[in-house]
Formats: structure tokens, C-alpha cells, sequence
């Protein structure tokens, strides 16, 4: 078994047409998907997203929200997309309902790994364009792929320039 790298997305890291009817049962999705990743029982994973919604919603807004949480014990960080077939109530303060959700899971002990990745993601997830082909994207491999482009580090794509 390979162990997931939070760096890049894979297929199985995505998460295609969903169907929660509300943000809680989103959360509970992403929960036990993140789950075997990162080697923490869902309920945990769970506990930690609520509390961290229960300070502020993780919406960006333009539809994106971003759930994270750092476990304690969690054996590795895992880094999911979910796009959701219809829209929901995220309490964005932009009022945008989301459809697009990029969860992360990360242990405890790897405090600083978390904001970085973090800032990439949101980063690559500013450009309009992006957002776009991720909506309509027909496959996990194509979401995935898309993903790596946008949040790649510029020592992983040999470009000095890139942010």
C-alpha cells in the first residue's frame, strides 16, 4: 500500500457529483473518506471538522469551502475534493452556496505541513478558468489532474517564476 501524498491529487482523492443534503452530512462524507487515509477513525475526523466549523464557516466563497482539521495520532494528512451535484448552505460570507469542497486532514504533529498546503491550494483555486473546468470535468483523473497543475510547488514543476 502506498501512503498518499498530500502534495499532489490522485483520482482516488476526488470525489465526483455527491449528494449531501446539508453542510454536517457533507462533513460526514469527507470524514470517512479521509478516514483510512490518514489512519483515524471518522469520528474523530468528524469531531475536529464540526469544532472547526463551529468557529467560522471554512467557506472561501465562489462556491469553494475548504474543511480542515488537525488530528492528533492521525498517521498521515489526507487531502480530498469533493464536487457536489447540487450546491449547498456553507455560510459563506459571500452567500454562494458551495459546490466544491477540498477537505484536509492533518496530523497534530506536522503543524506547519497544514497552512502551507493550504495557501497552494487556495492559491490555485483564485484562477476563474480553474474553477470552471473543475465544475465541468468529467472524470476524477481530470479534476485530479487539474488540481496538480494549479497547486504545483515551483520546485516540483522546474519553474522559478511560479507561485
Amino acid at each position: 500500500m502506498t501512503v498518499p501524498d498530500p502534495d499532489r491529487f490522485g483520482a482516488e482523492d476526488v470525489l465526483l457529483d455527491i449528494e449531501p443534503r446539508n453542510r454536517r452530512e457533507l462533513l460526514e462524507i469527507l470524514a470517512a473518506a479521509a478516514a483510512p487515509r490518514c489512519h483515524v477513525g471518522e469520528e474523530a475526523i468528524l469531531e475536529a471538522l464540526l469544532a472547526r466549523e463551529a468557529l467560522g464557516s471554512t467557506a472561501l466563497g465562489r462556491g469553494i469551502a475548504m474543511p480542515h482539521a488537525q488530528i492528533t495520532g492521525a498517521g498521515s494528512p489526507a487531502v480530498l475534493l469533493a464536487r457536489l451535484r447540487r450546491p449547498i448552505d456553507f455560510e459563506a460570507r459571500d452567500d454562494e452556496p458551495v459546490d466544491l469542497a477540498i477537505l484536509l486532514v492533518w496530523p497534530a504533529e506536522m503543524r506547519a505541513g497544514l497552512l502551507g498546503r493550504m495557501g497552494e491550494i487556495a492559491q490555485g483555486l483564485r484562477d476563474p478558468v480553474l474553477l470552471r473546468r473543475l465544475r465541468r470535468a468529467g472524470t476524477a483523473e481530470e479534476v485530479a489532474a487539474l488540481l496538480n497543475d494549479a497547486t504545483a510547488r515551483p520546485e516540483a514543476t522546474g519553474d522559478p517564476d511560479r507561485n
